[in-house]
């Protein structure tokens, strides 16, 4: 079973966007999201690591007890265009830190 999230995020009360991954503290995609949610954030994308593309940020060890934040900026998340092998993705940048939330929403 593929158990390894990333998540983006968004604090409206505080203005700052995040990237969180876990591996293996949940066991549904479902439950990550609603711990987010209980802390008073918003869930902008999230995905398994089926369908993201790591384009900067390598994959964590598998961890049973810790969320991993990844990336943190002000403001919101950056969406941009971003290429691999000729093809075109919609990316999410946070700081200095890439990824491609959905390998199937070609440009």
């Amino acid at each position: 079973m593929n158990n390894y999230f990333r998540l983006t995020g968004y604090c409206k009360e505080h203005d700052f966007c995040f990237i969180l991954d876990c591996n293996g503290m949940f066991e549904k995609l479902w439950q990550f999201s609603s711990y987010v949610i209980n802390k008073g954030l918003q869930v902008l994308e999230i995905s398994n690591s089926e369908k993201f593309i790591d384009v900067n940020i390598s994959q964590a060890q598998e961890d049973n007890s810790h969320v991993l934040l990844r990336a943190n900026a002000n403001g919101k998340p950056e969406h941009l265009e971003y290429e691999i092998n000729g093809v075109k993705y919609n990316a999410i940048k946070v700081a200095d830190k890439i990824y491609i939330p959905d390998n199937t929403m070609r440009i």
